[in-house]
């Protein structure tokens, strides 16, 4: 028996079906490895990841490693991508496999396996560490920064390698907008009457730029606007016909599938890449994450064998389309398995997105749209002054692609070009004519302020600039909504929150990931990783010294001292209605002081609550008096040493016994801090259940152990006992 491990177990079926007998198909369900979630789990100086299994990984592997065990062989198909051959490269290790075979398919059919499987290769090491390096710089910024930054704000607040570019676009584009000012500025239209073959009047535009000083980008003068619209008669100074040509757009990419999704079906990116997913592991459409607009020469073949049998126009050569500098192009673009396949899909949601990549894959090998144009130059004077008039007409004289796609492009590339002259039936003229035209109007227009960003929008533009790759568009937004750096208006639209705007006022100009062309240039460099230019230590090394820099410079220029011990304030604040703003000290335990806050600086001292003269018989500590009067209130007497916290009952007023725990203390130390442990048994109303464990009283330590045959488990065999 062969094994053939691939990600998702929705594949494992329908490929089990392509095998057949001699073959046994398992699931990783994604990563079965990553680093830890606690901790950072990469140091310096060869900053080498600690992995640990995933929530779900032990379980998986133990399943996995029972039947490699037993097969001849094992053949890891993991995704075509960066993060499968990383996944393939984890499987390889966690199994404790000597020599895996691995292949890679773009679409899931018998075919394209039975061929994956005649071409068996090693992990590619170089992807491996382009993928790992990835992790470890975003590991590297988070845990990094986001201490600091929240440090000095007193909010949680998280900065990402990608995400706070992505953040910062969206913040700009606000700042652009309260910026704006509009300017209302005006224009003429003239339109022109019948004429015989032609049953609609025609118009012409006044061309301004004769008009306007240098450095003026609009007309302001209304009045004399509406003179120019009242002018009589032009002479016609030219005139030409011609043809012209509209191409398809090209096949999808992850970005441009991700921005047509939203604008046609109105789907943010994840659920797009979700759907899109369930249409892959169904077999009817090729691998989703690519940034190649380009088709396979057996996709061409397919979709053209299509067009002839529906006697729809091709042209003479196949298409192929200029890649984005950068762009991997590790596999074709996305496109339906089989092109003569009009529907697919389990649900409704599903079937529209194939149809979308449907129409887009077979119309982009379709040939191009055709139209008769016909553009003239008007001259006329007005106070002595030469007046300039266009017009342009277009009418489709061959459909070609639009035959079955028409104007819905779906994406937010369309421009106004792509339909001017469409409604304007500009008829056959002679130069040095006169014509009259029979009404002219003044147009008022307003500018707008540049537009806020939608989903779609943002991850056009992060792809323009080379910031982030395919797999990592969804995870992008989903970040930074979650995040509440942004939020999304009823028009689709992101806004960024007062937090979001916070966050990049903080890291502008202060970290160097949050500059778009320091983002870009590093991921060129994982990028070369991935190619065997360069590698993974260089490269996150380089990275991570200017890192530490910039936090040692951003903590220094930043922090606030004690007045009590020197030590470092952090800003505590809470807003709502049970809210509060202060700097402490972050030594807690030593010295504890408080701070008011003056204006984003550390105020008066805060005079802790009054300490008694009544010593703790534990440490010698003075004792507070604790006191609530309601009906769930308390009267007691506590130690405000977090190391100790002995507790005594109020006796008149004044300490009396000392309270006891609910079990005494037992012979068994704390691996930490030696502390005796203290058995803790009872039933939980919360969850329903007994509960049985031994806990560490010392609140600064506070480490608890699952009891087995009446001990703790120590994780390390030799503590104190």
């Amino acid at each position: 028996m062969k094994l053939l491990i691939v990600e998702s177990p929705g594949k494992v079926k329908k490929i089990q079906g392509f095998l057949g007998d001699g073959w046994k198909v398992g699931a990783s369900v994604g990563h079965v490895r990553d680093l830890p979630t606690k901790e950072i789990g990469v140091h310096p100086p060869d900053f080498r990841p600690s992995y640990v299994e995933t929530g779900r990984g032990h379980k998986i592997i133990g399943e996995l490693r029972r039947l490699a065990s037993g097969a001849e062989s094992v053949w890891l198909a993991t995704d075509p991508d960066r993060e499968g051959e990383a996944i393939a490269w984890h499987l390889k290790e966690s199994l404790r496999l000597e020599d895996p075979h691995r292949v890679t398919y773009a679409e899931i059919t018998g075919q394209a396996i039975a061929k994956a499987l005649e071409r068996p290769r090693k992990i590619d090491l170089n992807l491996v560490r382009a993928q790992e390096g990835r992790r470890v710089l975003d590991r590297l910024v988070g845990y990094g920064v986001s201490p600091a930054l929240t440090g000095i704000a007193g909010k949680v607040l998280s900065a990402g390698r990608v995400q706070t570019p992505a953040l910062r676009l969206v913040v700009e584009r606000e700042e652009a907008i309260r910026a704006f000012r509009q300017t209302t500025h005006f224009g003429v239209e003239l339109t022109f009457d019948a004429v015989p073959n032609v049953r609609e009047g025609w118009k012409a535009v006044w061309d301004t730029g004769g008009w306007m000083e240098d450095g003026q980008e609009h007309f302001l003068d209304k009045e004399m606007a509406g003179r120019i619209a009242a002018i009589g008669s032009l002479e016609v100074t030219a005139y030409e016909e011609g043809t012209g040509r509209q191409a398809p757009p090209a096949p999808f990419t992850t970005s441009t599938l991700q921005q047509a999704a939203s604008n046609a079906l109105g789907l943010d990116p994840k659920e797009t890449m979700a759907l899109a997913q369930r249409l892959y592991e169904q077999g009817h459409i090729t691998y989703m994450r690519t940034d190649s607009p380009n088709l396979s020469q057996e996709a061409i073949a397919d979709i053209r064998g299509l067009a002839s049998g529906n006697d729809w126009p091709v042209p003479a050569r196949a298409r192929a389309w200029k890649s984005r500098e950068g762009a991997q192009e590790a596999h074709e673009a996305i496109r339906p398995t089989h092109a003569d396949a009009e529907t697919a899909g389990d649900t409704e949601k599903e079937a529209a997105l194939y149809g979308l990549i449907r129409m887009r894959a077979v119309a982009s090998q379709l040939d191009d749209a055709v139209f008769s144009t016909a553009r003239a130059t008007l001259r006329g004077e007005v106070d002595g002054r030469e007046v300039l008039f266009e017009a342009k007409g277009r009418r489709l004289e061959s459909p070609g692609w639009k035959i079955i796609m028409g104007d819905d492009q779906a994406d937010e590339t369309d421009s106004d070009k792509d339909k001017e002259g469409l409604d304007n039936p500009v008829p056959a003229l002679r130069e040095g004519a006169q014509v009259s035209p029979g009404s002219g109007a003044t147009k008022t227009r307003k500018t707008t302020a540049p537009p806020r960003f939608t989903q779609a929008s943002l991850i056009r533009e992060l792809e323009k600039r080379g910031i982030g790759r395919p797999s990592t568009y969804a995870a992008i937004m989903e970040n930074i909504s979650n995040r509440n750096y942004v939020r999304t208006n009823g028009k689709r639209q992101l806004e960024p929150t007062g937090l979001g705007e916070e966050l990049i006022k903080l890291v502008k100009t202060r970290f160097d990931f949050a500059d778009y062309g320091y983002t870009r240039n590093l991921e060129d460099k994982l990028d070369d990783i991935a190619k065997g230019s360069t590698d993974y230590l260089s490269v996150v090394r380089e990275a991570n010294d200017i890192l530490e820099t910039q936090i040692n410079r951003f903590k220094s220029m930043n922090a606030r001292k004690c007045g009590s011990c020197g030590q470092d304030l952090r800003h505590i604040i809470k807003e709502g209605k049970d809210g509060y703003n202060f700097w402490a000290c972050a030594d807690r335990e030593k010295c504890g002081a408080r701070f008011t806050d003056d204006n984003g600086k550390p105020g008066h001292p805060i005079k802790p609550a009054d300490l008694s003269s009544f010593k703790c018989e534990a440490c010698g500590k003075f004792l507070r008096h604790f006191t609530k009067s309601d009906p769930d209130g308390y009267d007691f007497w506590g130690c405000p040493d977090r190391g100790c916290s002995a507790t005594y009952d109020d006796d008149g007023g004044k300490p009396g016994r000392r309270r006891t725990m609910k079990n005494p203390p037992t012979r068994f130390k704390c691996e930490a801090c030696h502390s005796p442990l203290y058995r803790r048994t009872g039933f939980s109303p919360r969850t329903n259940k007994d509960y049985d464990f031994f806990s560490c009283p010392n609140k600064s330590c506070g480490k608890t152990y699952n009891v087995d045959n009446d001990k703790p488990i120590f994780k390390n065999t030799n503590a104190k006992k």
